[in-house]
């Protein structure tokens, strides 16, 4: 694939084949994908936590929050929850010192970096932001020096995810239709670009 395929097939995926295991190499070879990517200051203060234990998984995923715009659905259904999850963390033993730009970039990038990489291998996934961090750090007997800044569901995706452009109304709300599949809003290139 390239990389303008890589990036449209990269979307958020929400349901999963929760069967399709994941294995620890492949998860080590995403986070290896992170651990290549820039780092701001090339300071490096990410560290990783990865998950592919069902049990653990169990205690995990009602922690997280799914689709704030789709007001009538909680989540995914046991059968369509994540295989994986990435926990992208800030080590503080590093620096006590994040600024929420440095993790926003620094975050962001090994996100994508992360889910690009998924995207590749026929997986896909979710950046949350949205978690129960004190029930979520006490579940995976997080130190305290590490900080949950995202986690990323990962697991083959079980759903089609449709980008269409931004409708005369402006609404850039994600929605599904009548057949669960979901359709993403996006700005046309022309009103998000300015040429001089």
């Amino acid at each position: 694939m390239t990389l303008t395929e890589l990036i449209n097939k990269n979307r958020s995926y929400r349901r999963f084949y929760q069967d399709h295991k994941i294995s620890n190499e492949q998860l080590i070879k995403l986070v290896n994908l992170a651990r290549l990517s820039p780092s701001p200051r090339n300071l490096q203060a990410l560290k990783f936590w990865v998950s592919n234990d069902e049990k653990l998984n169990n205690k995990i995923f009602p922690t997280l929050s799914w689709a704030g715009y789709l007001k009538d659905w909680s989540g995914p259904i046991p059968g369509e929850q994540p295989s994986a999850y990435i926990f992208i963390l800030a080590d503080k033993n590093i620096s006590d010192n994040f600024q929420k730009d440095f993790l926003s970039t620094a975050s962001g990038i090994v996100a994508q970096s992360i889910l690009l990489g998924a995207v590749e291998v026929g997986l896909g996934g979710c950046i949350i932001a949205a978690f129960q961090k004190n029930k979520v750090t006490k579940a995976i007997s997080l130190p305290d020096h590490l900080d949950i800044i995202l986690v990323l569901a990962v697991g083959k995706p079980k759903e089609d995810v449709v980008i269409q452009d931004v409708d005369s109304t402006g609404n850039i709300k994600y929605w599904r239709d009548e057949k669960d599949v979901h359709y993403v809003p996006k700005r046309k290139l022309n009103n998000i670009i300015k040429i001089i």
